[in-house]
């Protein structure tokens, strides 16, 4: 499945779980190993889940290939890896811990120049 009708996919069988704060990072000038990094909030291991499972359906009835899942058991984290694609669900706290946002920009902020004392 092409990344350009991935992506869309992907976004909506989110939204129609309720995530929450989704992002799409373009990663093709950080990685080889995926083209395209989706990060959603779920408030609980429950919603997590049910959203990692409604991508995985939502792809899967599309023609596309799920390659694996990880985190399904605490629901904390669950990243859903689609091949090009790769999808974290995380709760808030988790994310906010992490932010691979930050982490993944493609063009980190320049250090602050030090002023003298």
């Amino acid at each position: 499945m092409h990344i350009d009708q991935l992506i869309p996919l992907v976004v909506n069988a989110l939204e129609d779980i309720k995530a929450r704060d989704i992002e799409v990072i373009d990663t093709t000038a950080l990685t080889a190993m995926f083209d395209r990094m989706v990060i959603a909030s779920g408030d609980s291991g429950r919603q997590t889940r049910a959203l990692a499972r409604n991508v995985q359906e939502e792809v899967k009835k599309a023609g596309g290939t799920v390659n694996g899942v990880e985190g399904e058991d605490s629901g904390d984290w669950v990243l859903v890896d689609l091949g090009s694609v790769v999808v974290h669900i995380m709760q808030p706290a988790v994310r906010a811990y992490y932010n691979l946002e930050e982490l993944w920009q493609a063009s980190p902020s320049q250090p602050k120049p030090r002023g003298k004392a």
